[in-house]
């Protein structure tokens, strides 16, 4: 996973640990949290201006209340 977070090709991670198959090597290089969320951040769009995002939620009570009663 090091490896990959740093950047290097999968192909030479597999050279390095010897397998045969890049499928081999895939099952051992998982996505991290990190890295998943830094896929969507990259993918996403904004939809809405950021004056406009906090609000869009915020406002909304009946989403803050059931929120707040998931917290106890």
């Amino acid at each position: 996973m090091n490896l990959l977070q740093a950047g290097v090709n999968l192909i030479y991670i597999r050279d390095i640990l010897g397998h045969v198959s890049i499928q081999t090597t895939e099952v051992c290089a998982r996505a991290d949290s990190k890295q998943k969320r830094e896929a969507l951040e990259k993918a996403y769009v904004d939809i809405l201006p950021e004056t406009d995002r906090k609000k869009s939620w915020e406002n909304v009570q009946s989403l803050l209340g059931w929120l707040k009663k998931l917290n106890k």
